[in-house]
């Protein structure tokens, strides 16, 4: 059946506010067969509306809803003489589409969105709407601009692309007020690149989304994913034949002077996981806009060949954003050597306990490679020995852990003065490690060397010089710099701290545990992959490089908690939406299924979708049960050195059932309050859509 037809077109729509006027729309639903509950849908009207404006400027009111109240996609019409105010910015709006989709027509709506916003844009179709005598004179010119696809594959929209959607029609009916030629209407070549501190959970939804985002627009994208699975390089062929690059990457790009040339569009790995059409909205804008001036391709060739930080931080940040992407580059070539070698160890130790019984894990780890000793692994490895397996397993695994310290300094130094910084950063984080002054030690070399490579890259020098600067100068003026004043000044205060905090830690029962637990937790559960439990997260993975082989230090603890905390949100939406699906539309149902794998997998990451779209109670309910797994986990002493794996690594974990136990526990917290607040919200919603309106009294 067609979106319109003459009866859903009100010629002279009036209303005393948006919500009225949007009430005779939804009258001509009702009236069509079109919509079974008319006050569910205003319901679910109403709620898209207090999440953001749908006016767009020009005058246009755009009020849409996905509800299951509505059998089958389709546009209502109306245009008001006097205009009603849909909270645009410019004034009020004299034409109004309201868009209606089912629950499960997510496609369809966004669909609609797209076409209806871009046929907005074009001056003679509002021109001929306004002018328009009759309701089927409104159906032909509609008809002709906005229409339905074939039938894809079944997708389903989440509400964050619903809004990314919304927002894009915003921006761009405001910046391209007229037809676009060129580029802007034909299908694009795009690519793009993504990368996220750990490279596990965001740099490959990102991409999910740009790709599902640029196939909804009509276009063809690849991404490449520079994450912890590695990395398949975009050939020479996709990005010379690309009309545009979208990076979403919270660390530097690699290789990215490939892209020389390109019209780019640069944002944080997030942005493209909430607002993935609105950034290919943005690449199309800038590929019109290139064809249209090719000097500016020759300009950004010229820029990209001059040189400069390939980091992920820009010129004019906030020092606070800077610290956090210098400090987040470290850990995220860090965490493979904590992934590696605390795993290994963990095997040597199951190993061991299988050999020996309780005395395994205290046996094995006198293993070494020192010539001459008894228990030399390479000197007298036996294969039939489980303990010569177990003994084998420990030596690799801390050889790896013996990486920690270092590559966290390098990286940081790298990602402040790029390559100039790796010898500095590198070498002052083994003086480091070697003096016991652990992972703060690491990050006062790692800053410092970066810092010392960077003045010393910048000092002005005679032509004859600058071909050995990088090579020798910098390396050996930065490593001297850095590693002397560690050594004789920094290096003695930094161990101090170090001795102190480590007993602290090793010092803390009771109530102590408890309030380091329920802060960790509250920080892992607070933005979901967000810099707050990166922050949480990179004190815990730092800390295991203290763990050494003791198999109860707190160190473990931590990482323990951590783990568990970061599994609860996703696992606690998804037990919402099984347990009380009426509370959830469509698609947060599905995200719920799916939400339950990425739990178990400790993707935090798996819950943003439902904070996207309801982030109050969300996050305020997920702060909530993730502190009570963090707390719990602490005081049941449950232990972890695997970095990442959530229920997959479970026979890592000391205190399995525990572990579960504390899991279990903050995810029906989570879910029980998530459900509360939702259930009180959705009454005041419906109680507020049957409330009578009534004029305002003059004063």
């Amino acid at each position: 059946m067609p979106l319109i037809n003459e009866e859903q077109v009100v010629l002279d729509l009036t209303g005393a506010d948006r919500h009225e006027a949007t009430r005779h729309l939804a009258e001509r639903l009702v009236a069509t067969g079109r919509c079974t509950d008319l006050e569910q849908f205003l319901a679910d009207v109403r709620e898209r509306e207090t999440k953001m404006a749908t006016g767009l400027p020009g005058g246009i009111g755009i009020p849409h809803a996905r509800s299951a109240a509505i059998t089958e996609p389709s546009l209502v019409f109306g245009r008001v003489t006097d205009g009603i105010d849909w909270g645009a910015k410019d004034g009020p709006a004299n034409l109004v589409f309201l868009i209606a989709a089912p629950a499960d027509g997510g496609d369809a709506h966004m669909q609609m969105l797209p076409k209806l916003a871009r046929a907005l844009m074009k001056k003679e179709f509002r021109a001929a709407l306004l002018a328009a005598t009759t309701e089927a004179e409104v159906v032909a010119i509609v008809d002709e601009q906005v229409q339905l696809d074939a039938p894809p594959a079944p997708a389903v929209a989440s509400d964050a692309q619903e809004d990314a959607a919304a927002a894009a029609a915003v921006a761009a009916a405001a910046e391209y007020p007229v037809p676009l030629t060129g580029a802007a209407n034909r299908s694009l070549k795009l690519v793009g690149v993504t990368s996220c501190p750990t490279g596990i959970a965001h740099t490959y939804m990102a991409a999910e989304a740009l790709e599902r985002a640029a196939k909804e627009a009509g276009h063809e994208m690849k991404v490449e994913t520079q994450g912890s699975a590695g990395t398949v390089p975009l050939t020479a062929a996709e990005i010379a034949d690309a009309d545009a690059v979208v990076f979403a990457h919270d660390l530097a790009v690699k290789d990215v002077g490939r892209f020389a040339g390109k019209p780019t569009v640069d944002v944080g790995v997030k942005k493209a996981i909430s607002d993935g059409p609105e950034l290919i909205a943005h690449a199309a804008a800038l590929a019109a806009e290139w064809e249209a001036d090719p000097s500016k391709a020759a300009q950004a060739a010229q820029a990209a060949a001059a040189g400069g930080l390939t980091t992920k931080v820009e010129e004019n940040a906030r020092v606070g954003t800077k610290i956090r992407q210098w400090l987040m580059t470290g850990v995220s070539y860090m965490i493979p050597f904590v992934a590696a070698g605390g795993i290994l160890i963990a095997l040597s130790f199951m190993i061991a306990q299988l050999a020996i019984g309780a005395a395994g894990p205290v046996a094995v780890v006198k293993y070494n490679l020192i010539p001459g000793d008894p228990l030399n692994i390479a000197q007298h490895f036996n294969p039939l020995s489980l303990m010569s397996w177990g003994g084998l397993l420990f030596v690799i695994g801390g050889a790896s852990f013996g990486f920690l310290v270092p590559i966290l300094s390098g990286f940081i130094a790298y990602a402040i003065a790029d390559r100039p910084g790796l010898v500095p950063g590198i070498v002052g984080g083994a003086i480091a490690a070697t003096m016991s002054a652990g992972f703060l030690g690491g990050l006062v070399t790692g800053f410092l060397g970066g810092f010392v490579a960077l003045w010393i890259s910048r000092w002005k020098v005679h032509k004859g010089v600058r071909g050995v600067m990088p090579v020798v100068v910098i390396p050996l003026l930065s490593t001297l710099i850095t590693a002397g004043l560690f050594i004789t000044i920094l290096g003695r205060p930094i161990v101090w701290i170090m001795t102190q905090l480590n007993t602290w830690l090793n010092g803390m029962t009771g109530a102590s545990a408890l309030i380091l637990g329920l802060i960790l937790g509250a920080m892992m559960g607070f933005d979901l992959g967000g810099p707050v439990n990166k922050t949480a997260y990179a004190f815990a993975t730092t800390g295991l490089a203290a763990a050494g082989a003791a198999t109860d230090a707190p160190q473990l603890k931590i990482m323990a908690a951590v783990m568990a905390a970061g599994m609860v949100a996703p696992l606690a939406m998804a037990l919402a939406t099984a347990v009380r699906p009426k509370l959830f539309n469509g698609p947060e149902r599905e995200n719920g299924k799916a939400a339950w794998l990425l739990g178990l997998s400790f993707i935090s990451e798996g819950a943003i979708p439902f904070a996207a779209a309801d982030p109050i109670r969300v996050i305020a309910s997920s702060v909530i049960g993730s502190a009570v797994t963090g707390g719990l986990c602490m005081i049941f002493a449950v232990t972890l050195r695997a970095p990442h794996g959530g229920i997959w690594v479970l026979p890592l974990i000391g205190q399995p059932a525990l572990f579960v136990l504390a899991l279990v526990i903050g995810v029906a917290v989570m879910a029980l309050i998530v459900i509360v607040l939702k259930t009180m919200a959705q009454n005041k919603a419906v109680a507020s859509a049957e409330a009578p309106v009534t004029e305002p009294v003059a004063a």
